[in-house]
């Protein structure tokens, strides 16, 4: 791909999925950049570490790379609501792929400096600044880097984004506090290892009852020697409803579980980590002048779901492609990373939110969803499909609104209300 400016460099601050994967589409291009990161790699990561295969079609070169890792194919997944109601679902082929984020990102950051770009690493970034000429960041340490587009990767808690003011701050109804642990099988192990489960609106033992589900969920995700385990809710949730101490809540989780039959052994508190999930969609400027905002730092995770590596990987490369695109920097930067991101994610993320209040609303309405994935196999498939990247959103989401108009409109009726509920009040 010809250049078509003159950059010196291009500073990526953050090399997570999302950082890693612009500066390899970055230094391939021809591009010189440097990625900064605080953490030397392998550094660990907490995540649920769950790959749609789609990412492997959207990303072929990882194909081969992912065979210098351990991962574990899944094709099985179990949901359960919040009542009671069940679906256990099996793919014909794998639909994920579990890794672990101290091996997979450290993975993306090798495959970044062999396409040519410079790793920088022990540098915590906590001040930016930007003028007509660029942008310049500071380090703990009192290091200056500048240059004329930083692409910010660096988290939920992007230190460039509330220095520029493009995001000071997530409000606790946008946020998740997932608290997860990932422990070797020595210690905690689950019983079917063939099988992620998935916990929606999950419920406390003598946690708030009423029509609305709780605004959380709950996850065993297997991985080749380990487990992790987690529950996770709104922080505002959290904070209205919950007292027990985050720890105190993961280990009556797995109590829990292995009452009913799911996991063998101990929550181990030296595997535990706490941290926040942006859940209420990507920001509606995902960047100003030239800084672009990718992966969390830019809200780039699926609401519903809570997956974020997929997302943070595509909202990298897109941000790095604007870059190459952009001749002139800062002018139609950020407007032409902006329209390719919601070209292919948008939709998909915005349709996350709305789901995800629409079902949380109702917990009838997420036993209603786990039945009717056993009574029509076509659905389910089409998701599989989807998650296993055989089928695009687009067509997904047509055989949804076409088997289930009035699902659709209940969504858009609920949202709609809800805002202007909002705005009234």
């Amino acid at each position: 791909m010809a250049i078509r400016h003159s950059f010196a460099s291009v500073l990526v601050v953050g090399a997570g999925p999302a950082g890693a994967t612009a500066a390899r589409t970055l230094a391939l291009a021809g591009v010189p950049v440097r990625l900064l990161d605080r953490s030397a790699f392998p550094r660990n990561k907490p995540c649920g570490g769950g790959l749609s295969l789609r990412v492997v079609r959207r990303f072929p070169y990882l194909q081969r790379a992912l065979e210098r890792i351990p991962t574990l194919p899944v094709a099985r997944l179990r949901l359960d609501g919040p009542d009671g109601a069940s679906a256990l679902i099996t793919s014909p082929v794998p639909a994920a792929l579990m890794v672990r984020r101290v091996e997979f990102d450290a993975l993306l950051v090798s495959l970044a400096v062999e396409a040519g770009a410079e790793l920088l690493t022990g540098i915590e970034i906590v001040q930016a600044g930007m003028d007509e000429h660029g942008v310049r960041v500071s380090a703990r340490d009192g290091r200056q880097f500048a240059a004329p587009v930083v692409i910010a990767a660096d988290g939920v808690h992007s230190v460039i984004a509330r220095r520029l003011g493009l995001n000071r701050g997530w409000a606790a109804e946008r946020v998740a506090l997932d608290l997860m642990e990932e422990t070797p099988r020595t210690a905690l192990t689950d019983v079917d290892p063939a099988t992620l489960w998935v916990s929606y609106g999950h419920d406390l033992e003598g946690g708030p009852r009423g029509r609305a589900a709780a605004e959380g969920y709950a996850y065993v995700f297997p991985k080749p020697d380990h487990v992790n385990v987690g529950v996770g809710y709104l922080l505002s949730y959290y904070r209205r409803h919950i007292r027990a101490r985050p720890y105190d809540l993961q280990r009556d989780l797995v109590g829990r579980l292995r009452r009913d039959g799911l996991l063998q052994g101990e929550s181990v508190r030296r595997h535990f980590t706490p941290y926040l999930i942006p859940v209420a969609g990507p920001l509606r400027r995902p960047g100003r002048g030239r800084v672009l905002l990718a992966g969390d730092a830019g809200g780039f995770v699926n609401a519903f779901t809570a997956e974020g590596i997929y997302y943070a990987m595509v909202s990298g490369d897109l941000a790095a492609r604007a870059v190459i695109e952009t001749p002139d920097p800062p002018r139609g930067l950020v407007r032409r990373f902006r329209r390719s991101a919601a070209r292919e994610i948008g939709r998909e993320l915005r349709d996350a939110v709305l789901i995800q209040r629409y079902l949380f609303a109702d917990r009838a309405r997420i036993a209603r969803v786990l039945r009717n994935a056993s009574r029509f196999p076509e659905t389910t498939r089409a998701v599989l499909d989807y998650a296993a990247g055989e089928r695009s959103y687009a067509s997904v989401r047509r055989h949804l609104l076409s088997r289930f108009p009035a699902l659709a409109l209940r969504v858009i009726w609920d949202t709609v209300g809800a805002r202007a509920a909002r705005l009234s009040a």
